[in-house]
């Protein structure tokens, strides 16, 4: 069988924030949804897989970060996401998005971009097809996703699997300096073989940090656009400013094809106790932490 294209795409919306009052929590909210497609030679999408990860962090009106007893995306809080049972809708977003992937089989991007109707809903079509929800942030990580092709070993008799894992790190504020409540999402995906052995891999992170004063005021910029640690490239600084030897995105390429011919639960395994790879992966040439990374891809098992 002819050999695909495949490409991973990382819709990042703008965050939004709220100061913390007597009665309530400060907050910050962001929603970052991630796209992998298969392409022909035609430019035509043979398989898509999409997710969001819509993540709300908290602060007190002191100053001190909340942390959360985790994350799930979208997809995998399932029927409990509650759309049927509290928003009225006839599908849960699981079932909406599925859809939505099943409808962009066999177009081409610009036939993608033009499903976007009014209130960022899709066209008749697409709500006919099953997909009532908003879905304009699908087709930004689809566009991008078009943007990152490369050339692949994948078929379309390979399975598209799609991992996200998110990690929080928290910071009280003191009178000299800003708290912070941060959450870095990483994306693993890969077309797989019958026997679930990656083919291709592609990964991506983006980090994004709430900051707050001690008096539970946030301090983030949500007119800056957040870019990807791989959009960054060799702006993201870790040779410039870290010292390290190659860019956070040459690590996780790195990282992606030492994947390929692996299962899951093997790329699991090269997470060594302290986060950071295993001897092969550190003579691969990634030495940065790759406990999100490896997260991310044991969810596609």
């Amino acid at each position: 069988p002819a050999t695909l294209k495949m490409g991973l795409g990382v819709y990042t919306a703008t965050p939004t924030t709220a100061d913390a009052t007597e009665d309530k929590d400060g907050q910050g909210k962001v929603a970052i949804t991630a796209a992998v497609i298969t392409v022909d030679a035609e430019g035509k999408v043979v398989a898509c897989q999409l997710d969001t990860a819509d993540l709300t962090v908290k602060f007190t009106l002191d100053g001190k970060a909340v942390a959360n007893d985790g994350f799930k995306t979208k997809y995998e809080q399932g029927k409990d996401y509650n759309m049927v049972t509290y928003g009225g809708a006839a599908k849960e977003w699981f079932e909406q998005a599925d859809a939505f992937e099943a409808f962009v089989v066999g177009k081409t991007l610009d036939e993608i971009k033009a499903l976007v109707a009014e209130g960022n809903k899709g066209t008749a079509d697409v709500i006919g097809a099953g997909c009532t929800i908003m879905i304009h942030e699908f087709v930004g990580a689809i566009e991008k996703a078009f943007a990152n092709l490369a050339d692949s070993a994948a078929t379309a008799e390979s399975a598209l699997k799609l991992g996200m894992n998110v990690e929080q790190t928290t910071a009280d504020a003191t009178e000299e300096k800003d708290g912070s409540n941060q959450v870095e999402t990483t994306i693993f995906a890969a077309a797989v073989d019958a026997e679930g052995k990656v083919l291709v891999a592609a990964s991506d992170c983006v980090q994004v940090k709430f900051t707050f004063n001690a008096t539970g005021a946030s301090t983030l910029d949500t007119t800056k656009a957040i870019s990807s640690k791989r959009e960054l490239g060799a702006n993201y600084g870790m040779v410039a400013y870290g010292g390290a030897a190659k860019e956070w995105f040459e690590q996780a390429d790195a990282f992606n094809a030492l994947c390929v011919g692996k299962t899951a639960t093997e790329i699991k395994a090269l997470c060594a106790a302290d986060n950071y790879g295993t001897d092969e992966v550190k003579t691969a040439g990634c030495t940065i932490l790759v406990n999100g990374l490896t997260k991310a891809a044991a969810k596609i098992g």
